[in-house]
């Protein structure tokens, strides 16, 4: 079924003694905003996380064929541009992408129809404005990153086994509450093909993707709150920014130290008509 109203969403997810998104222009520290001091993880982060948890999820099932993820490690993204001209008997050009393949590619896999794709590479996919965006997320408070020093006891050369314990460093956040922001557009959906179901999974990833993506580097992380504000129409009843500026967090103690979810109060105020509020966690 087709999506029939306009959604937003806010997501808190916290981090414990772990990097949510490391800077590779900075060692690979935890992202920070220079200004505010306030920790930051992109969008490009939490849809690989999205990616990840549907690849999972969908994996053996009896639709994985309309579930495939485009941007995959190690992908080669015009042999899938292939695969759609050879399902629909079509030549490939360069210039530009018959509608048809575009349509296939969305029908196909789930973060094209989702999030949107350029795929006019040299074997021409089109490009899918998706109806699902993600703003960069930020912490609700500073962030101090530390840098932790650690040892390897294993040598990788039979030359180097009388050498010392080499050493290391290990960059995490003590602790972090996150705040997500994000978009879904019913026109947009529309246009790709994105359902109700691929919204309800969509939310089962947002809920879900952390307990799937567990590393040494990222600590302990999941996500502790989730809202979504329905619209009774395809084009909005309110201003997304007056919707998100509802939902507030909040340090129970601001002498302290946050060290957990515990240490602080989500609210959130009544929504405008028109607007539904759902806590989906």
């Amino acid at each position: 079924m087709s999506l029939q109203n306009r959604y937003e969403f806010v997501l808190y997810f916290d981090v414990i003694n772990g990097n949510p998104n490391g800077d590779p222009d900075a060692g690979n520290l935890p992202r920070i905003d220079p200004e505010t001091g306030r920790g930051l993880v992109s969008d490009v982060c939490l849809k690989r996380k999205v990616r990840n948890y549907v690849e999972l999820v969908k994996e053996g099932s009896e639709d994985s064929d309309y579930h495939r993820i485009y941007v995959t490690e190690g992908a080669v993204l015009n042999k899938k541009h292939q695969e759609a001209y050879d399902a629909l008997g079509v030549k490939s050009e360069k210039s530009t992408a018959p509608k048809p393949i575009t349509e296939w590619l969305c029908q196909h896999f789930y973060d094209v129809r989702t999030f949107g794709a350029v795929m006019s590479t040299e074997i021409n996919g089109g490009t899918v404005r998706g109806p699902v965006q993600f703003c960069f997320a930020e912490s609700v408070d500073p962030i101090v990153p530390q840098e932790i020093s650690i040892t390897r006891m294993a040598v990788t050369n039979e030359r180097d086994l009388a050498k010392e314990r080499t050493m290391g460093r290990k960059s995490i956040v003590p602790y972090a509450l996150y705040r997500a922001e994000g978009f879904v557009s019913a026109p947009q959906a529309q246009r790709t093909g994105f359902s109700e179901e691929d919204l309800q999974l969509l939310w089962n990833a947002l809920i879900n993707m952390f307990d799937h993506d567990r590393s040494a580097a990222r600590g302990r992380m999941a996500a502790q709150k989730l809202f979504a504000f329905r619209h009774d129409c395809k084009l909005g009843n309110a201003p997304a920014h007056k919707l998100f500026s509802l939902v507030a967090a909040e340090r129970v103690n601001p002498a302290e130290p946050p060290r957990g979810f515990a240490d602080y109060r989500v609210t959130a105020a009544p929504a405008p008509a028109g607007v539904t509020m759902l806590e989906l966690i």
